[in-house]
């Protein structure tokens, strides 16, 4: 069975592929993700934020400790120079690159159009094959409308694209009141791929202390079931790759992404519960469905759920609505 895919350009030995996580911070384990099948691996993410927090303490040690004893000042590298936590995410890529033929995907996460466009210029630098570029906003501030929260996508995607030349690939969130038409305007805007969809982890309340709790849970096969709504709807409509990630357990939810259109599949929370080995399983069982039902590669069963294929489009809209309500009575 040809398990072969292609996303955003990349050619990949398998749609499977192992979304931005904190597997990926050890190159060790990237070769192992090779080797048990991934078709790609997406670094883990380099979060601005941090790295600003990180460079302001340092700031302040420097400063309070020059006042104190200004000779110190000579052990310190200058400001300029100082790059916390950016060299070594950067030196993970190239090690990366040395050791694994796979394409090997780097993940930003920024808050400043400088960071943006300085960060991304440095993983295209330190060899990465792509980039996805994590836009987690959720817009809190009340004044801010719908307009300026696109505008903001687009921007970031129109800064990125104009200052790399390695294909870019927009992990978003589902909450736009016009995924299709934003969707085509990102595309306008330079993007390659969407990732469908960001899983923002949200906060919850501990009742007894009275504080927020934020633990984390491993996606579930139920969550897939807006991303594949999306992926099957844009399938054929848009000219981009399209990336499907959360819910990812089994090769069952690998599966469905790809007939609804999906060039490729993201898994990570399967890894942490299973071991990076997992990732032979969910290939081994997408050839062994394949075989059973008579397909010789992902082409040709990629979208064929999707609404531009299916023989009832309306399944996908409002009129499903109501079959479903009627179908509980």
């Amino acid at each position: 069975m040809n398990l072969q895919s292609t996303y955003m350009g990349l050619k990949l030995n398998s749609p499977v592929i192992v979304s931005a996580c904190t597997l990926s911070e050890q190159v060790d384990n990237v070769v192992k993700m090779e080797e048990n099948g991934a078709g790609a691996v997406v670094m883990a993410s380099l979060f601005e934020e941090q790295i600003r927090k990180e460079e302001a303490r340092v700031k302040t040690v420097m400063s309070e400790t020059s006042y104190a004893f200004p000779e110190a000042m000579d052990y310190f590298p200058d400001l300029e120079d100082f790059n916390v936590g950016v060299d070594d995410y950067m030196e993970n890529i190239r090690k990366a690159k040395e050791r694994v033929t796979i394409p090997v995907i780097g993940s930003l996460n920024g808050i400043t159009t400088e960071g943006w466009i300085d960060y991304a210029r440095q993983i295209e630098q330190a060899g990465a094959d792509g980039l996805e570029v994590n836009v987690f906003f959720i817009p809190g501030d009340i004044a801010m409308s719908s307009a300026e929260v696109e505008h903001r996508y687009l921007n970031i995607i129109e800064s990125i694209k104009l200052s790399v030349k390695i294909p870019v690939a927009v992990k978003l969130n589902p909450y736009f009141s016009s995924m299709g038409n934003m969707a085509l305007r990102m595309k306008n805007s330079g993007a390659d791929a969407l990732v469908l969809f960001n899983r923002f982890y949200q906060p919850d309340f501990d009742i007894n202390e009275l504080v927020l709790k934020t633990d984390l849970h491993y996606s579930e096969p139920s969550e897939i079931r807006l991303p594949l709504l999306w992926i099957a709807l844009l399938y054929g409509k848009v000219d981009l790759s399209l990336a499907a990630t959360t819910g990812v357990q089994s090769a069952v939810e690998v599966v469905k992404y790809l007939l609804a259109g999906a060039d490729v599949v993201m898994t990570a929370s399967s890894l942490y519960k299973n071991g990076i080995p997992y990732l032979k399983t969910l290939n081994k069982e997408l050839q062994d469905w394949m075989y059973m039902m008579g397909f010789d590669s992902i082409d040709a069963f990629r979208g064929s759920m999707s609404q531009q294929n299916v023989s009832d489009p309306t399944a996908f809209e409002r009129a499903n609505y109501i079959r479903i309500l009627e179908g509980m009575k």
